[in-house]
């Protein structure tokens, strides 16, 4: 059977909060999800994501440490602009920018994405979450849950044929 959705962890658990997403996905992993709903942990994998993109996937969720001035532990919803400037990402590192520009290369489109993000308190060189960021680790499935419900009630208004009245 073909996922349609993907729900991807990304992010460094060597340098703190960045960790946000490999921590959180794990917790979404335990929920009771739909059979078409694939749950992974990419790290730092920006390569192996771009190829597991190409799977055909109607919607892709990205959870990552995503700063944007608030509040350590706050989680947003983003839709990030899918226009990428770099081709080739680094084996190494997890820029989506690069990852979205490698999945153009391939000969492939990025689906519909979101990210859902939390501010990360800090990202310094350290192994685990700050005390805020991992309540947040744990709190995400059920916007992760919601988002999910929303986007893939959308997708099937776009894909069900409209019916005439007789």
């Amino acid at each position: 059977m073909n996922e349609r959705v993907l729900v991807a962890g990304v992010g460094n658990i060597f340098f703190g909060d960045d960790g946000f997403g490999v921590e959180a996905v794990r917790h979404v992993a335990e929920a009771a999800l739909p059979s078409d709903v694939k749950v992974a942990d990419y790290g730092i994998r920006g390569v192996h994501l771009a190829y597991e993109m190409l799977a055909g996937y109607d919607l892709v969720i990205i959870l990552d440490a995503t700063p944007r001035g608030g509040k350590a532990g706050t989680l947003y919803v983003i839709e990030p602009d899918l226009r990428a400037t770099a081709a080739l990402p680094d084996a190494h590192s997890m820029a989506l920018g690069s990852v979205f520009g490698f999945l153009k290369t391939l000969g492939g489109a990025p689906p519909k994405t979101l990210i859902i993000g939390c501010e990360p308190g800090q990202t310094r060189e350290a192994i685990g979450l700050s005390e805020a960021v991992g309540r947040a680790a744990r709190a995400v499935v059920p916007l992760v849950l919601d988002v999910l419900q929303r986007e893939k009630a959308a997708l099937s208004a776009v894909t069900q044929p409209e019916t005439v009245g007789t």
